[in-house]
């Protein structure tokens, strides 16, 4: 397995597939950049999901975190990004991503980004 950042996202099957439950993940270590300042931005995002048929390995999700470390995003869009990926790679029944950001600039921000949407 690489161990360098990567978008790869690995899985393996759901041991559990006909029961619903909740996995939670809490990365407290996650760090992107500003695209306006380029200062870096540090982050707690925790992620939980009910999985379908597939699961999310765990060494590849924390070197899938780790490439965002260098790049430009919005807290918005990286949240929404980080989702779109779990989406695509694991096919969940639900997914919940919360971006819980450092305060920059005098304000705290806590983005969470929901699959299927919640009104």
């Amino acid at each position: 397995m690489p161990r360098v950042p990567t978008r790869s996202l690995d899985t393996f099957p759901n041991p559990s597939p006909m029961r619903d439950y909740e996995i939670r993940f809490e990365c407290p270590e996650f760090t992107c950049v500003c695209p306006k300042t380029g200062q870096p931005d540090f982050a707690t995002i925790r992620i939980t999901y009910t999985p379908g048929d597939l699961c999310v390995e765990l060494k590849s999700l924390k070197l899938y975190l780790w490439s965002f470390r260098d790049e430009g995003a919005f807290h918005e869009a990286v949240t929404n990004r980080i989702l779109d990926d779990l989406i695509a790679a694991l096919h969940p029944r639900r997914c919940e991503v919360v971006g819980d950001f450092m305060v920059r600039g005098g304000i705290k921000t806590v983005v969470i980004a929901r699959h299927p949407t919640q009104s």
